[in-house]
């Protein structure tokens, strides 16, 4: 199943679309790993951020977005040119929705199912 996300601009009520997002997994040597770059759709979702050739396993997992050229898109200027999560996947687990919550002055975000 992998890591999906859902990005909500809750200054509008609207589906934050467009917004570049970008996975990578750190490695043994604390170096990090791009997986896979993409792009909210028309919903504002990236259902699967893990290519379909990668597996997930347990490690640290990063979901970058591009939250200062969203908003510039939308003519805004916002606090925070990009949110970064990090995430944990621990043994048996295979799916993580981690859904963004934003604003151009805050953010906020949890596991969703």
């Amino acid at each position: 199943m992998g890591i999906s996300t859902h990005v909500l601009d809750t200054s509008t009520g609207r589906p934050a679309v467009g917004v570049r997002v970008t996975v990578a997994r750190c490695g043994a040597d604390q170096s990090w790993a791009v997986l896979n770059r993409t792009t909210t759709d028309e919903d504002g979702r990236c259902r699967s951020l893990m290519p379909i050739s990668e597996a997930m396993t347990p490690g640290i997992y990063s979901i970058h977005f591009d939250t200062g050229g969203y908003f510039a898109a939308q003519g805004t200027t916002g606090l925070y040119p990009y949110v970064e999560i990090a995430i944990e996947v621990a043994t048996g687990q295979t799916h993580f929705h981690v859904p963004l919550l934003l604003t151009a002055n805050g953010y906020t975000t949890y596991r969703g199912s």
